[in-house]
């Protein structure tokens, strides 16, 4: 039953329900979950260990909100790193990954498109496809190393971004961008769209973790 909680919180942090800065209440929690007072805190204990949730004395739980400083070396790692990414793939993608990675363009637009701007997690779903294509094709075991071992944080910031007003629009262009660089073999075009595409989510995700600093300040 303790897993089955911890991953339940887990996922719902990851795919952003419960959002950087969130208030834990073990009472709701309780409630929420039925289960007992003792599965939710060995929960919040493990979720606490993943650097997920963060316990602030006299105030209790809440969802991790990333520091700012630290949220602005991951953005600029991770720009760094999926440029590269993006001219292996260039380099070394076969014709039927170049398509994979375009059809996973156009199911993230899609998902974008319909609407259904709460539905977070089938975004981040198609997002972590295009990404899994991406890795594959650049055909670098270390390279692929280094991103998963950012993976949770980098979840977190992304549904961060994802979930402000506009930002999605912008995201689908510039992923159709990226694709149509990779499908003209253009190796430093691609590279370059992917380090202002991730750029360009930084700025909105910093941007909301100010206000959630803030936020946490106030209390």
């Amino acid at each position: 039953m303790r897993e089955q909680v911890t991953a339940s919180l887990r996922q719902a942090i990851l795919d952003f329900t419960l959002k950087p800065g969130q208030r834990l209440v073990e009472r709701e929690l309780i409630e929420q979950l039925g289960v007992s007072r003792t599965t939710v805190r060995e929960a919040l204990r493990e979720l606490t260990s993943e650097g997920l949730v963060t316990v602030i004395p006299q105030r209790g739980a809440m969802v991790t909100a990333p520091r700012l400083e630290d949220a602005a070396d991951l953005y600029e790692v991770r720009a760094s790193m999926e440029s590269l990414v993006a001219r292996r793939f260039v380099e070394r993608a076969t014709d039927r990954e170049v398509a994979d990675l375009v059809a996973a363009v156009e199911e993230f637009a899609l998902a974008a498109e319909s609407g259904e701007v709460e539905a977070i997690r089938e975004l981040l779903g198609s997002k972590a496809r295009f990404y899994a294509v991406l890795i594959a094709g650049a055909r670098s075991v270390s390279l692929q190393q280094l991103l998963e071992g950012i993976q949770a944080r980098v979840q977190v910031l992304r549904a961060t971004s994802l979930s402000e007003t506009g930002r999605l629009p912008e995201a689908v262009r510039e992923l159709r961008a990226i694709a149509a660089a990779v499908a003209d073999r253009d190796a430093e075009l691609a590279a370059r769209l992917c380090a202002e595409h991730v750029r360009a989510a930084a700025a909105t995700a910093l941007l909301s973790l100010r206000g959630v600093e803030a936020d946490v300040a106030q209390d």
